[in-house]
């Protein structure tokens, strides 16, 4: 059984250690330092809760001590102390951050690491990098990448049509900061919130944005070998024109704790979810023009007993996924790892990535002639 240290008793925590006690391989140790959080995480025998201060390096090279591998499902800023730690510890290392930032500090302490550090291991960046670097593969030469995630409320009901789904500094972080993209065949910074663009799937209109950290670092694997590759969020119409609103017009993005707190008061979290997942890849293949499309939605439903949200699933389907195939030799166990270096077949036949491939995606045939037509 190989001890793990989650870090963060939240929402996605309380999943994770659900998700990994009860297969009996992992001994989960749950590190936060609110105690009250503790309230949340389901007791076994396979479970331990520990006070840490993710911000102090002694409290957490403590609690690393004879564990496999940390998990970090704590803010973004954290990260970098965590992943020093987890060297210094020789611990494995893994986190679920959009942050672009986070993920470069996490990259240079993977040079020269006796261990692996996996950071994006949810759902964007993480599940859809797979997905798009597996369609992208079954091509000679690629045109557009084009991804797109959205959690979303199931049955919306204020002007935003958003409920709180999932790390509200995570939402806020990726509305504010540029975002990478591959356009005319250069890797530059487009912003945030920009090019809107609107679609329909199952009958359903949604609308898409520009929003940071969802490409993770397949925005580098791909440069030079894709004309146009981007990454934007799904919301439903009108969402988009509010939140710029507040954020640019109202000058919020400018005191995001204040904007936390707006978003906290006067947005409820509700568990009645749908995460919308759509990729499409065009490009050539045995000299025809084609493209290939992944779209599926996971709706929140019944585990073990208890109704979870379909953003608590994915995201952490996806963690448990990458630590499962770590721990089982499937994958690098040093240096640094990138999502888009995971096989999709092998992620979709994991235990916890079935949780992906039981939502039943669509996977459209290739058409020619097709290219450039999904998600416009």
């Amino acid at each position: 059984m190989k001890r793990i240290l989650l870090l963060g008793a939240g929402k996605i925590g309380e999943m994770i250690t659900v998700m990994l006690a009860q297969t009996g391989d992992y001994h989960v140790r749950v590190g936060d330092r609110d105690e009250a959080a503790f309230a949340r995480i389901v007791q076994s025998d396979r479970v331990e809760t520990q006070v840490v201060d993710a911000s102090d390096h002694d409290s957490l090279i403590s609690a690393m001590q004879g564990c496999f591998a940390v998990l970090s499902a704590m803010p973004f800023h954290l990260n970098p102390g965590i992943g020093k730690a987890a060297k210094e510890a020789g611990c494995h290392y893994l986190d679920l951050t959009e942050d672009v930032a986070s993920t470069r500090a996490i990259k240079a302490l993977s040079e020269n690491a006796e261990t692996a550090f996996i950071p994006q291991c949810g759902l964007a960046p993480g599940f859809i990098s797979i997905v798009a670097a597996d369609l992208a593969g079954r091509f000679d030469s690629l045109h557009n990448v084009h991804m797109r995630v959205g959690a979303l409320p199931k049955y919306p009901t204020n002007a935003l049509k958003y409920n709180l789904t999932w790390s509200t500094d995570g939402l806020i972080n990726e509305y504010c900061n540029p975002c990478d993209a591959v356009v005319g065949g250069v890797l530059k910074e487009v912003p945030p919130l920009e090019e809107i663009e609107h679609f329909s799937l199952d009958g359903i209109t949604y609308e898409a944005f520009n929003t940071s950290g969802g490409l993770g670092t397949l925005a580098e694997t791909l440069a030079g070998k894709v004309n146009n590759l981007n990454y934007r969020t799904v919301r439903y119409p009108g969402h988009r024109d509010i939140v710029k609103m507040l954020l640019q017009d109202l000058r919020l993005a400018e005191k995001p704790d204040l904007m936390k707190d707006i978003f906290e008061h006067a947005i409820p979290l509700t568990m009645q979810d749908v995460v919308l997942i759509f990729v499409t890849v065009s490009g050539y293949r045995n000299g025809r023009f084609m493209q290939e499309s992944h779209a599926q939605k996971v709706y929140a439903h019944e585990l073990d007993g208890r109704m979870w949200s379909g953003i608590q699933i994915t995201t952490s389907a996806g963690i448990c996924a990458v630590l499962d195939l770590l721990a089982t030799g499937a994958i690098a166990q040093k240096g640094f790892v990138r999502q888009e270096d995971i096989s999709l077949d092998m992620f979709l036949e994991n235990r916890f990535g079935r949780h992906y491939a039981l939502a039943q995606p669509n996977v459209a045939d290739m058409t020619p002639g097709a290219a450039g037509r999904a998600a416009e």
